[in-house]
């Protein structure tokens, strides 16, 4: 027989439709947000790897966009 599942809160402070982040709290989030705004590098995983793939597959292949407008 399998198992029922609990139902659980998906909110981490046990109230539903509330949740509570340390990382926004300290405006961690939003330092973050704000460097990578004004810097043009990404902080998060995906974002270093999409930039790393950009400039690798425009390195082999060259930027179309800016031999067009040369």
């Amino acid at each position: 027989m399998a198992k029922k599942r609990s139902r659980k809160s998906t909110s981490n402070t046990g109230i539903p439709g509330l949740s509570f982040s340390w990382r926004e709290f300290l405006g961690i989030t939003k330092m973050k947000r704000k460097f990578t705004k004004e810097t043009g590098i990404p902080t998060t995983k995906a974002g270093i790897e999409r930039k790393i793939g950009r400039a690798v597959l425009d390195w082999i292949f060259g930027n179309k966009e800016k031999d067009e407008k040369k």
